[in-house]
């Protein structure tokens, strides 16, 4: 047990400050000693769960945390094969990760693959790491939601682990599940070509006519609406789901730089979505 800060801090505090001085330097020594009892808590993955870090070894910890469990998750269907480590560069390709953060990425994502891999220490740390945030721990599901869902198809598996990974981290059955068909919805948005602006010309018009029929449904489920949804609910969703996903707004609660590219990605395909949604609707 510490006490030299207890009986130094009162010691000094007494000369100081007389009684009032003594209850003050007791406390101020019970700090000193907790810190040096505890100076840095590695309990598991990346040395989460001490309270005085900077923005950076934060950012840095969520960024090998996400690959690691990425990593962990790929393995959940027995084995990774090829297929889940191109799925992961391809991640990697999105977001620009050149040079050491890319080494980086693929060690943690390596570390995450191992069976001696502390997935609910990781989950544990990560949820304290990120208190009050619940936009980052958001944003992390939804990255190992765009890992398992990259290749168009959710394995059994990979579903159940998700659900393992959500409730570590404090969201429901149903919130995962949501997020499962939004980001499902989000796929088939992406693979009907939402950025180019025209529909590909195969069959005709009455392609370009169900296709349009098509993405406009993909585009009410990525919003998390229907088609009978009214005007200002499409709204208020739209609004809710930029300011969760806003770059500048998640830069500011910790969200690493390396995955700011992915946060701009999604805002602009929700903008996308709800441009679609406004031209079927006709309002502004």
């Amino acid at each position: 047990m510490q006490v030299l800060g207890k009986i130094l801090g009162a010691f000094f505090g007494f000369l100081l400050g007389g009684p009032f001085g003594l209850v003050l330097g007791l406390f101020i020594g019970h700090r000193f000693d907790a810190a040096r009892r505890n100076p840095y808590r590695r309990s598991g993955f990346g040395g989460f769960g001490t309270n005085n870090k900077t923005q950076q070894v934060r950012q840095g910890e969520f960024f090998r945390a996400a690959f690691a469990v990425m990593g962990h998750l790929a393995k959940a269907k027995g084995h990774v094969t090829e297929d889940e480590i191109r799925v992961a560069s391809a991640i990697m390709d999105r977001m620009g990760l050149q040079g050491e953060p890319r080494q980086a990425a693929q060690a943690a994502f390596r570390e995450g693959k191992s069976a001696d891999f502390p997935l609910m220490d990781t989950l544990a740390q990560l949820r304290q790491n990120c208190q009050g945030r619940s936009d980052l721990l958001q944003f992390f599901i939804e990255v190992q939601i765009q890992a398992a869902f990259a290749d168009g198809s959710l394995h059994p598996n990979e579903r159940q682990m998700l659900h393992v990974i959500a409730r570590q981290l404090g969201f429901s059955e149903s919130q995962l599940e949501q997020r499962l068909q939004m980001h499902e919805a989000a796929y088939r948005f992406q693979q009907g070509g939402f950025h180019q602006g025209h529909y590909q010309q195969q069959g005709g018009e009455s392609y370009q006519q169900a296709s349009s029929r098509h993405q406009v449904a993909n585009a009410y489920q990525l919003l998390g609406v229907t088609e009978e949804s009214s005007q200002q609910e499409i709204k208020r969703a739209y609004r809710k789901q930029m300011n969760e996903h806003h770059p500048d707004k998640l830069a500011a609660k910790g969200l690493p730089p390396e995955m700011m590219e992915l946060a701009k990605q999604k805002t602009q395909e929700l903008q996308a979505a709800y441009d679609l949604i406004r031209r079927e609707k006709g309002f502004k």
